[in-house]
């Protein structure tokens, strides 16, 4: 047989190879082709997915931070002073402890590094979750620190991150480097240690991990 004989359909068997009762088995270039393809726009779709799975995120974990603003806010537009710092507490709630009414939310007039770990009363940053909670300002009950969809928590607190200016700033642990560069640059200037909001570190030039990203609250 010449090449010129060769049916056509054999042209494109290169892949094939005999298979059960002499059908050819395997795939041809067509065939493949059309799988690369779909391969392909399903690997697309996931990589779509999941970068709006991520927006999603961002814009809860902006809301919760709006929420607890207006929470914050709140106590004091009812009662004249900030939550945790309130030094009629006690006699406002139940199990609440006074704070000393200087109008910051830490140890004394110091500049106090946020604490992720509340679990009890004891200090202005813990009771003021309290102190919102009873209210009615925030959901949940206890002293216990709120959770962010990052699965971190959330802490505020009388301080200044970085070069920063002193006033109270809300602090998220443990937020992904490309969510924090990504809120920067929605809701601020886009650089990690200036402006309203700003980082425990430089997570612009990260490639991964995961910071301390501050709000501040002035």
């Amino acid at each position: 047989m010449t090449v010129d004989m060769m049916r056509e359909d054999q042209k494109y068997d290169t892949f094939r190879t005999p298979g059960i009762g002499g059908r050819p088995a395997g795939f041809t270039v067509i065939e493949l082709t059309v799988v690369m393809i779909i391969i392909g726009i399903i690997i697309g779709l996931v990589i779509k997915g999941q970068s709006l799975i991520v927006r999603g995120q961002m814009k809860q974990l902006f809301q919760q931070k709006q929420d607890i603003a207006a929470a914050f806010s709140g106590y004091y537009s009812r009662f004249a002073y900030f939550a945790g710092d309130d030094p009629n507490a006690s006699s406002r709630f139940g199990g609440a402890t006074n704070g000393n009414g200087n109008g910051r939310v830490g140890v004394g007039s110091s500049l106090t590094a946020p604490d992720f770990s509340c679990a009890a009363t004891g200090t202005e940053q813990c009771d003021l979750w309290f102190g919102l909670r009873e209210a009615r300002l925030l959901g949940g009950t206890g002293f216990a620190n709120p959770r962010h969809v990052f699965n971190g928590n959330v802490a505020l607190t009388y301080y200044a991150p970085g070069m920063a200016e002193a006033g109270h700033w809300m602090a998220f642990e443990g937020v992904p480097s490309d969510v924090c560069r990504g809120l920067d640059k929605a809701h601020d200037d886009g650089v990690w240690n200036t402006g309203s909001i700003q980082g425990a570190s430089n997570y612009d030039a990260a490639e991964n991990g995961s910071f301390t990203l501050f709000f501040t609250l002035r």
